[in-house]
This record gives structure tokens, C-alpha cells and sequence, in this order.
């Protein structure tokens, strides 16, 4: 069979791939914050219960992983505290070493602002297995790999 040989579809660069990023990462932050706003909680307090799903963290770690401030992380988890979300620990290893640990509530309200994130689930539910498996490994690759700055 002859024909006019196949065009390859056009590749895509850098830019463009950090550009669908910020489009992408914008949708999913003003959805996250709809639904942390639904929860009377801040997108900054939704974040730091977020991070702490992933288990305990020190009050610097903490602050480093959400790149904010140390006061202002104070601020944070005295609200959350206050809350019954969030409690204090002293650290085994060190006395002057602050944990701060999801309470039972603080799990429940973050799964909570996962469930009502709909913009985000809906455009994941899209996907197949095989792409969400590809998707996941993919953004692995790129932002877990990364050394801790």
C-alpha cells in the first residue's frame, strides 16, 4: 500500500508541560480549598492535615513540607488543635521536639475534603487503570524522586 508517509505527532516541550501543570494544579487547589472551606477549615489547614495523613510530623518538618514559616505554622495547628484535628506529642528522641499527629476527627475531615473534591475525582475517574498506574508512576518520576531542598 503507498501513500504520503505519516506525519509524528508534534512533540511536546518543557513549557508546555509546565503550562498544563499550572492549569492542572490550579484547578485542583480551588477545588481542595471548596472543599476545605466546606470543612470551616483554611486551604493552609487543609494542607497541613493533608501532610499529616502521611503520618506524624515535627513542627519544622512540617513547616518545611508546606514552606511556610514556623509562626505561621504555630498558628496553624493551634487552630487545628482547638479543633480536636491535631495533637501534640513531645518526641520520644527528643523532649523539646514537637510531633504533631492526626487525631481520629482530623482523619475523618481530611478524607472528607478528599470525597468533596469533584472536579479532581471526576477527571481521574476518566482515566483507566493502565493510565491511572501510568499517571501515578509518571508523577513519581518527576516530583518524589526530588532531593528535600
Amino acid at each position: 500500500m503507498t501513500g504520503a508517509p505519516r506525519a509524528e505527532a508534534p512533540r511536546v516541550d518543557t513549557a508546555q508541560l509546565m503550562e498544563l501543570f499550572s492549569v492542572s494544579l490550579g484547578i485542583y487547589y480551588g477545588d481542595f480549598t471548596v472543599a476545605a472551606a466546606s470543612e470551616n477549615l483554611t486551604a493552609s489547614q487543609g494542607k497541613a492535615l493533608t501532610v499529616l495523613r502521611r503520618g506524624p510530623a515535627a513542627m519544622r518538618a512540617l513547616a518545611e513540607t508546606m514552606t511556610c514559616d514556623a509562626s505561621n505554622m504555630t498558628g496553624i495547628i493551634d487552630r487545628l488543635e482547638k479543633r480536636g484535628l491535631v495533637r501534640r506529642e513531645a518526641s520520644a528522641s527528643d523532649r523539646r521536639v514537637k510531633n504533631v499527629i492526626l487525631t481520629d476527627e482530623g482523619e475523618r475531615v481530611t478524607d472528607a475534603i478528599r470525597a468533596k473534591m469533584r472536579t479532581t475525582q471526576e477527571g481521574l475517574d476518566r482515566l483507566s487503570d493502565q493510565d491511572r498506574d501510568s499517571l501515578y508512576a509518571l508523577l513519581e518520576r518527576v516530583f518524589a524522586s526530588q532531593p528535600a531542598t
